[in-house]
């Protein structure tokens, strides 16, 4: 199973995944960026597209099919911490994986604009950041074109988020706690 952590910039998708996969033993951390950052390092500028590498076509069918090789090959949850808010982008990688068989439990992190601002400049970012510029648009994506599971993540702790969506991906179930970790 993949668990797919979405949301803004900044709404915690990174220590949320960190957090539900510190409960399941038999779980990977899987990060799209990596492949983005892979991409940007070893391809000659003209053909960087300046601001997101979500927009190329290779990143999304990389992303595609590693996750669907880790699945295919890995009997353990595969959590993914990313924010993806074009629809085509998620339907390419995401839903492409469901159409394979795949199971994917999808979950936006919801935040206000305010709160997600103010996590980005609290991890260093400034107000007129990349990530900060593409708040309101993630926002309204996740309000329109991508409108799955929503978790609102305000005043709540990191290990509360983590537990909910253990519990709506049926991890909390009897049948799951078997592979819960014990701390």
């Amino acid at each position: 199973m993949i668990i797919w952590i979405n949301g803004a910039f900044g709404s915690g998708k990174s220590s949320v995944a960190e957090a539900i996969s510190l409960r399941i033993q038999e779980s990977f951390v899987y990060d799209p960026e990596q492949v983005g950052y892979f991409l940007w390092d070893n391809f000659p500028e003209n053909l960087k597209r300046k601001g997101c590498f979500q927009s190329l076509p290779i990143w999304r069918e990389f992303n595609y099919k590693i996750l669907g090789h880790i699945s295919n090959n890995y009997s353990g949850t595969i959590i993914v911490p990313m924010t993806v808010f074009n629809r085509q982008y998620y339907d390419e990688i995401i839903g492409s994986l469901v159409g394979d068989g795949i199971a994917v439990k999808h979950f936006i992190l919801s935040a206000t604009r305010e709160t997600v601002l103010a996590r980005l400049l609290g991890r260093g970012e400034s107000a007129d950041s990349w990530a900060a510029q593409h708040i309101d648009l993630c926002i309204d994506a996740y309000d329109r074109d991508i409108t799955e599971v929503k978790i609102v993540t305000e005043n709540r702790s990191v290990d509360d988020i983590a537990s909910e969506i253990l519990e709506l991906s049926g991890c909390a179930a009897a049948a799951c706690r078997s592979s819960f970790r014990n701390n």
